[in-house]
């Protein structure tokens, strides 16, 4: 299980599915909805970026979830549960969560290192760097910063 809000999906979030694709039968890439805030892309959008973008990874699955993610990991009978992790300050997010979510499911996390080229890149990064005229065509899939720079041009014309 790899959960995250993927607004939108970069390399460095493709370099941790590659990996835990490579590692594991099955790899549900879970696109985690948080009611309280707005997307740049749909939650539906968001599935299908990622499905495009990962379709030659065939035991990656993605779907997306609200609520609690052990009740997903329950649901799905997953076993771990992958993070990626750019910097200590990640680590300190998430070890809490991991612990907690061990004790709630059972689930192991496994924090994976991102590629050093993607260790500074956010997703909410990315978009201000494309949204005030910076290029972040290095940072995402072709499709994806496509979608992105077709976004933002919309928000812009609007």
């Amino acid at each position: 299980m790899c959960p995250g809000s993927y607004d939108p999906f970069t390399l460095g979030h493709r370099f941790v599915v590659e990996r835990a694709a490579a590692r594991f039968n099955r790899v549900i890439v879970a696109v985690v909805v948080n009611p309280n805030k707005q997307g740049m892309f749909t939650v539906p959008e968001r599935i299908a970026l990622i499905e495009s973008d990962c379709a030659d990874l065939p035991n990656v699955e993605v779907r997306s979830w609200t609520g609690l993610l052990v009740d997903l990991v329950r649901e799905e009978d997953a076993t771990t549960i992958v993070k990626g992790l750019r910097s200590e300050t990640d680590f300190a997010y998430e070890a809490p969560m991991a612990q907690m979510n061990r004790e709630l499911s059972g689930a192991e996390t496994f924090f994976m290192l991102t590629d050093p080229r993607y260790a500074h890149v956010s997703s909410s990064l990315v978009k201000e760097v494309a949204k005030l005229g910076g290029e972040a065509s290095p940072y995402l899939s072709p499709a994806i910063h496509a979608a992105l720079m077709d976004r933002i041009d919309g928000v812009r014309r609007a």
